[in-house]
């Protein structure tokens, strides 16, 4: 797969990203939330788009869960939570900014894109939460709740795509076995101090596909790995 190298963002580009996204945001508040935290210190400690990812991620969880409890009345709380949970993940994220394609936008430090940054779940889900907070600032709630639920349609409308979301080693396990693969074999490497540890896993599915997913734990890195080979598999 081809890596974004994306260092700075110029005004063609925001715009070009404002027609994907399909709204009209202020166009230094969706610079900000295209910056992350490397590229704000190789280029003197600016702004970051941290704290519109705290603000996305509010506006984001209250509309997936007021969705889920008026479309859903026969499900049960804990469903509902599951259900949740799986929308709101870093993997599920992760695969909406792909599909948008926001991964070459991402203002990056150098060291983020030699490392294929602009493809990493924990960055691409984190930008888009900051980019509904941006939408959120610049548009007002109505606007932000209708963009959140536009980028999650397609896992709540697809019931494969949904249930691999929320259980995606299963589903990957599934869709080998259908293929008549050997089952998913499964590699991870750790870095960081105990405090912060960084995981980053490895899937290989016999001669199908090989994808890697990364997060704050072995399960969590597991998952994201877990979920890209399958939707690599689903696609197909």
């Amino acid at each position: 797969m081809r890596r974004a190298e994306r260092t700075d963002t110029g005004a063609d580009e925001l715009a070009q990203l404002q027609r994907t996204l399909g709204v009209e945001l202020d166009p230094d508040l969706l610079l900000l939330a295209l910056t992350h935290r490397s590229f704000a210190y190789e280029n003197g400690g600016i702004p970051t788009n941290e704290r519109l990812e705290f603000l996305g991620d509010s506006i984001l969880g209250q509309a997936v869960t007021v969705r889920l409890f008026t479309d859903h009345p026969e499900l049960d709380e804990g469903e509902l939570a599951k259900r949740r949970a799986s929308l709101v993940s870093s993997a599920a994220l992760a695969e909406v900014a792909r599909t948008i394609g926001i991964g070459r936008f991402i203002r990056l430090g150098r060291g983020e894109t030699m490392t294929g940054g602009a493809d990493k779940p924990s960055i691409l889900a984190d930008t888009v939460e900051a980019i509904i907070g941006a939408v959120f600032l610049s548009r007002g709630g109505e606007v932000a709740t209708e963009f959140v639920l536009s980028l999650v349609a397609p896992l709540m409308d697809d019931p494969a795509r949904f249930g691999a979301a929320m259980d995606p080693k299963t589903s990957l396990q599934e869709i080998a076995a259908r293929r008549g693969s050997a089952a998913p074999a499964y590699s991870v490497s750790e870095s960081g101090p105990d405090h912060n540890k960084h995981f980053v896993a490895t899937v290989v599915v016999g001669d199908l596909v090989e994808a890697s997913g990364e997060g704050s734990s072995k399960k969590q890195a597991e998952m994201a790995a877990a979920l890209r080979a399958w939707t690599l598999l689903s696609d197909r």
